[in-house]
């Protein structure tokens, strides 16, 4: 499965790959909720796959909520690779 991008009561729900190949869209998708959302709530409990190209996009959308002042809430704790690259450390 390539990317799905949901949106529910506040949250982003991510299903699938963030890579190469779909960093990009996340990233634009993502975008367009911090400019929509009061606060930004990433889910990525159904997140199977994530590459460098995928951490990067993490970032450049954490960048992307501080520029607009916003907070930025990655729950799902399922995969802890995006964690960790943000330094958090966590154990599943």
């Amino acid at each position: 499965m390539a990317l799905q991008v949901t949106h529910t009561n506040g949250t982003v729900y991510l299903e699938g790959r963030i890579n190469s190949a779909t960093a990009r869209l996340f990233i634009i998708r993502a975008e367009h909720f911090v400019e929509q959302l009061k606060n930004l709530t990433i889910n990525v409990n159904k997140v199977n796959e994530i590459d460098k190209d995928g951490i990067e996009a993490f970032k450049t959308v954490w960048s992307i909520a501080l520029r607009n002042n916003k907070k930025l809430k990655i729950t799902g704790l399922n995969n802890t690779k995006i964690f960790n690259q943000f330094g958090l450390n966590i154990k599943a």
